[in-house]
Formats: C-alpha cells, structure tokens, sequence
C-alpha cells in the first residue's frame, strides 16, 4: 500500500540520516532531525485512529487541518467555494463539525449573517421563555392500519444506501444511531449486514430498483421482502418515489463499487454499473399506489409504511391524496425531500431546475393533507439540508413532525466534501468501496460523533423553542417564523404562504386551489 510504503521510506531516510550524522559528520543532524520528525509524524498518522484524512495521507494530510488553523480567511476562500457552488455555509459547517467532536459550537464577535438584506428569517423569541425539556420528545409514526408503530426522534439519518457509502461509514452511522435512539434510513441499495449488525433502528428504503427484495428480472418479490420486513431491526419501510437533487431518474451506482458483497446485498450482477429505473414497475397510478402501501404494510406485519418525495405538481399530489380518500388507505408517513438536497452525485440540470425546494414541498404536502382531512393520520417528515437545531425548528414550524439530515450525517463520519463520492477514491473512506481507503474511517471513533452530533443539534432545537415559550413541538406553527420583504417590513409564514383547514379542500376548495383539485385524478399521475 502505498501509504506505508511512503512512510517505510521516510523511517529509511531517517535512519540513515542518523547512521551519516553518527558515522560520517555532525553537519548530518540538519537534515536527520527533521527526517525524524516527519517520518514519526507519519507512523503516528498511520496508527491514529482520529483522523481519517491522516490515515490516507500520512504527513501530507497535516495540510488540511493547517488550513484549519487559519479561518476564517484561507478556509473560507479553499473550502467554502466546495460543493458545485451550493455548499452548506462556513458557519453551519462549522457547527456540525463541532458538535461532532464534543466541542462548544460558540463563537464571539456576534453573528457573520447580514441581517439586512432582503429575504432574512427569522423565529420569533418569547418575552417569557419556557423550560428545556429533560427529555426530546418522540413522534408517534403509525396510522389506524398500522400494528407496530414507532416512536421517530425529531433528527434522524436520512437515506444513504450502503454501496454509496463504505461499510465503515454504514457501521458507524447505525452504532451512532443505536447508541443515540434514533433512526437510520437505509437507502435504496438494500439491507446489509452493516445495518443490521449494530441493533440501530432501521427504515428500510424501496427504491425502483427494489434491491434487496428483487427477482433475477428486477420485479418486486414479496417472499424476500416478508422475509426481511421480520427483522425487529426494521422499524419502519419507506417506497421512494423520488428524491431531492435528481427526481425523475433512478441512482446510479459505477460498476467500480459494484463489489461482490455488493451485489449479494442488491441482487445485481458484479462489477456492473448499477442504474435503477426511474419508475416502479408495480404501480402506475395513485390508486394503485397506495394499494401497494397497504399490501406492503401487510407483508411487514403492520410495520409503519411511508412514502418518500421531491415534490413537483401540486395536482399530482392531490391526486394522490383524492386516491387515498377513495380507498380508505393512508400511508403512516410521508418524507419530503427537497430539490437541494442530495448527497449523491446528479446531474447539473436536474440539480438546478427539477423539483420544488424543501419550503415549498413541505407546505404543499402539509396544506393538501390537511385540506383533504388526512393530516392527523400521517406523520410528516422533512429532508433536504438540515443540519442545525434551527433548520429542525423552522421545518417543524412549516408543517414537518420530524427530520432527516444526510450531508450533515456524512459530516459527521468525516466527510471533508472532497466531491470524489463516483469515483472510489474518497479520501476520507466515506464514500468508497476500496477497502485500503474504508480501513481509514475508524468506526468507534465516528459512531460516537454521529451521537454527539445528533444528540447536540436536537438540545439545540429544543433550547430555540423554550426560548420561543413553546413547550411542545405541536405548538410551533407558521405564526413564528419571519421574513424581511423589504427594510422595515416583515411578514410572518402564516401571511406568506396559504395554509388550508381541515377538510377545506373537500367542503369547497379555495380559488387559489380550485384548479389543481378538480384536475386531479385518482387514476392518473398526469401533472
């Protein structure tokens, strides 16, 4: 390996540094001291078990945590610009990384953020702050078909599939989420050994491809999928419909992280590039859908089933919507996944111009629930770049119960946003499915910071609402959430957006709405 060798030949030069300045001249000791230094440095980088960056890149890997040191100046200008010019902040970054660590995410000097300028938010503080909770509360997932209903925390692993990510990154999100009691979303690359063997609670993800549970001709096999659904450690199955950043085509996986375990785990050949189709072969209309919830939540013994979205047609939802009325069938959750989301590689345009944005999405599903009456039915959960106790809080004001993160997660585990997730060669073993790289991501080590993490972010949350006065997160609502139209005007989100009554929709559907209810179709997913 070529890191080890790197080092064997610095402990070579070393050594024979040391024999020349011994044997030969003193003058020697100039160039056999730092020799030493550097070649112990590079020992101490292989053996560490902190810093996977280190254990990839012995000594030269000190470099990045230089630029560390001298922010905010050279890492806002090296790193910042990292993620295809839509990074999360400096500053909310920084906060991840901290919590991760156990450090104190504070800072003096006040806020970087201009406060000024049109378009800023802002939740609403009480004059009479309420008392932090002892414990974070819990919502309740499962409807009136559901059997086994699961207790979600209100931050959990978003859906990353293994073969995407490196068993190591799968073992330590899944000890992190077993230790901290919440939630892992498998993803749609089926379930691994690496899921199952921590004890985390698992939502098992069904993507178009159905790995996992798939005949040879890529069908849905409903014997596999009992089979599996019976694991205690599947506490809930998700159907993806689509996903944040590419909605309309499937995941692509290359043939190069196609391993044979890999393939075992997918049912899909090795070595081959694996493209998931970008529809599902056993539905084809809202009826149908959720028809194929119910049958899937009976094949998972009453296990919560849900469904997961980006958003793009308001009339196709409520198609959806008007689908389950008639059928008398609710999914027990639904996930919204917002265009900006996405941990994946994507193409640019899908990237940029598919699909509505997690605020958007998130009140759409919401207000249709609520307008068709099956809000109290169907827990909400929401995805798409959140990573701070204020993101949870702001979500949960715009409709969400709960919260998936993703990029965060993978912050978390060390990802250091290297953009080399298609290529097999991510340098921090995140992303990669070369075992020399994986080796680097020390499992103990970033399971415990993906609980720290988790667990931090959601004190955070729960410290905004007291100091909102809210007591529970059922009492958020739009009201507290503000925004700057123009220099001395703010409008609440409650002013911003149209939020429909129970059963609105039903009664008589407002004229904003009118036209995409009487377009929907319960037969007919045309937009």
């Amino acid at each position: 390996m070529k890191r080890h060798a790197t080092v064997g030949a610095l402990l070579a030069c070393a050594v024979g540094g040391v024999l020349l300045a011994v044997l030969a001249s003193p003058w020697w000791w100039s160039a056999a001291v730092p020799l030493v230094v550097v070649a112990l440095t590079g020992v101490y980088d292989l053996v560490q078990r902190r810093h996977s960056v280190l254990r990839n890149y012995p000594v030269l890997g000190h470099l990045r945590f230089l630029m560390e040191a001298l922010r905010p100046e050279l890492q806002q200008y090296f790193v910042e610009r990292n993620y295809d010019g839509r990074p999360f902040d400096r500053d909310t970054r920084s906060i991840v990384y901290e919590r991760a660590k156990g450090v104190a995410a504070e800072e003096p000097f006040g806020s970087e953020l201009d406060m000024d300028h049109r378009g800023y938010e802002f939740l609403v503080p009480s004059m009479a702050p309420a008392q932090v909770p002892e414990e974070p509360p819990r919502v309740r997932v499962g409807g009136p078909d559901c059997t086994e209903p699961y207790d979600m925390a209100l931050l959990n692993v978003s859906a990353m599939s293994f073969g995407s990510l490196s068993a190591n990154a799968i073992l330590a999100l899944n000890t992190g989420a077993a230790r901290g009691g919440f939630a892992h979303d498998t993803g749609e690359g089926g379930l691994s050994d690496y899921h199952l063997r921590p004890g985390g609670d698992l939502v098992w993800e069904l993507g178009t491809g159905y790995f996992g549970c798939r005949t040879r001709d890529g069908d849905f096999d409903p014997r596999q999928f009992a089979e599996k659904a019976a694991h205690p450690a599947v506490r809930c199955v998700s159907l993806k419909l689509s996903q944040g950043a590419k909605p309309g085509i499937g995941g692509v996986l290359p043939g190069s992280k196609v391993n044979a375990e890999i393939a075992a785990v997918r049912g899909v050949p090795e070595g081959e590039t694996v493209v998931s189709p970008p529809y599902h072969r056993v539905f084809a209309t809202p009826r149908e859908l959720v028809r194929f919830l119910a049958r899937l939540r009976e094949l998972a013994h009453g296990k919560p089933v849900g469904f997961k979205l980006c958003p793009g047609s308001r009339t196709q939802f409520l198609a959806v919507c008007k689908a389950m009325a008639a059928e008398g069938i609710t999914p027990d959750f639904i996930v919204v996944d917002g265009a900006e989301g996405g941990t994946g590689a994507a193409p640019m345009e899908f990237a940029d111009h598919l699909g509505m944005p997690l605020t958007d999405g998130l009140i759409t599903v919401h207000s249709a629930l609520t307008g068709t009456g099956l809000r109290d039915r169907i827990r909400i959960g929401a995805s798409g770049k959140v990573a701070t106790g204020s993101d949870i809080v702001k979500r949960l004001a715009m409709g969400a119960d709960y919260t998936n993160a993703a990029r965060a997660m993978m912050f978390a585990v060390g990802c250091i946003q290297a953009q080399r997730c298609h290529t097999n060669r991510c340098p921090t073993g995140v992303t990669t499915q070369d075992p020399h790289r994986a080796r680097a991501l020390d499992v103990t080590d970033k399971a415990a910071r993906v609980t720290r993490y988790q667990q931090a972010t959601v004190e955070s949350a729960l410290q905004i609402m007291a100091a909102m006065g809210v007591r529970r997160a059922a009492d958020l609502g739009p009201h507290l959430l503000r925004r700057r139209e123009e220099l001395g005007r703010f409008r609440s989100y409650a002013e911003l957006y149209e939020w429909l009554s129970p059963g609105e929709l039903l009664a008589g559907p407002p004229e904003s709405w009118a036209a995409d209810w009487h377009a929907a179709d319960p037969d007919s997913f045309a937009p």
